[in-house]
């Protein structure tokens, strides 16, 4: 579907709508948080009664954004949440394009088809929803939500707006320097600055602001960096152990497998890290220009994302992940 497709439907859908319910992906990220933050902010300017429910807590690190602090948790306010969802008439997943995404709220997602809309920029979304705003040649899905924005009415953006949409994209770009990054995005970005987006100051508030235990774990993390003898490849590992000794809290490893591709000759990072709340091992991965992340971490680790940034899980213990990935890394044939 194109964009002008997708957006007339959502826009003659918010005109017809009063209630709405906007989901983030578990575990949210800048980009998640942003592009959602900003969307609740427009609907409500927008005269329409709206609020974001987060299937679990997100990173301290992403507090401070405008809007934060009236989320909703789904895993700490389940009652509330529930009620909120079976009062809605229109619900956006926002960032993902998978029911299984969004953790517990999967079954209500998979049983609410006709009142769901998904606006995401991840390859091969499901069908799981009526409507469809899919563009994963996008940076980021807060760069299509400023698109929508743009689309129905920009004379609502504002600071706040802009402030939310600048941190999705900033964040989901690397700071503008993954392959992903286009001219359009750019010329985005000049334009949230002009709504009031501060720019230095949200740089500053995501990348420093580090704990003092963040930065020892961040230090454990390099001290245990390895390279593989078949190919231009880095191994990052973070055991229970590793994170309880740092006094881990969620968010303190984000970033930390963009280190492997700083090393001079390295294509591929991949970081596995012992997931203290959910019992498995959390998988990212980060590639330059030829590695297909999405496609290796779908085919062996439950996983998927972008061509050159992606995540998956592994249910098997640290060692036994590692031995896994190894074998798999040595097996993996892509074109």
């Amino acid at each position: 579907m194109t964009n002008y497709k997708s957006q007339s439907k959502i826009n003659a859908l918010i005109k017809k709508k009063s209630k709405c319910v906007i989901i983030p992906h578990k575990n949210p990220d800048g980009d998640a948080l942003g592009s959602s933050l900003a969307l609740n902010f427009f609907l409500k300017k927008s005269g329409i009664d709206s609020v974001i429910i987060s299937p679990n807590d997100f990173p301290d690190f992403l507090k401070w954004m405008p809007g934060a602090e009236d989320i909703i948790n789904y895993q700490m306010s389940e009652s509330k949440a529930k009620k909120y969802l079976e009062e809605s008439d229109l619900i956006f997943v926002i960032d993902f394009n998978d029911p299984k995404r969004s953790g517990e709220m999967s079954d209500f997602i998979n049983n609410s088809y006709d009142k769901i809309v998904m606006i995401d920029h991840h390859e091969n979304p499901k069908d799981f929803c009526s409507v469809k705003f899919s563009q994963p040649k996008y940076s980021s899905t807060s760069e299509m939500v400023y698109d929508l924005i743009q689309f129905i009415d920009l004379s609502l953006m504002d600071k706040k707006i802009s402030t939310c949409l600048y941190t999705g994209i900033m964040t989901d770009t690397g700071s503008f320097k993954f392959s992903s990054t286009t001219s359009k995005t750019h010329y985005t970005i000049g334009k949230l600055i002009e709504s009031g987006a501060n720019n230095s100051l949200i740089h500053q508030n995501i990348y420093d602001t580090f704990s003092i235990n963040r930065v020892k774990l961040l230090g454990i993390a390099l001290n245990n960096i390895s390279k593989l003898d078949f190919g231009p490849y880095i191994i990052i590992t973070l055991s229970k152990n590793e994170l309880q000794e740092c006094s881990y809290k969620k968010g303190d490893t984000e970033g930390f497998v963009n280190y492997g591709l700083a090393i001079d000759g390295i294509e591929l990072s991949i970081i596995l890290i012992d997931n203290i709340d959910e019992g498995n091992i959390k998988i990212s991965f980060r590639s330059k220009s030829y590695f297909p992340v999405n496609l290796f971490a779908e085919k062996y680790f439950n996983g998927g994302g972008h061509h050159n940034a992606a995540g998956g899980i592994c249910y098997d213990k640290l060692n036994k992940t590692k031995d896994k990935l190894i074998v798999s890394l040595k097996s993996f044939i892509y074109e």
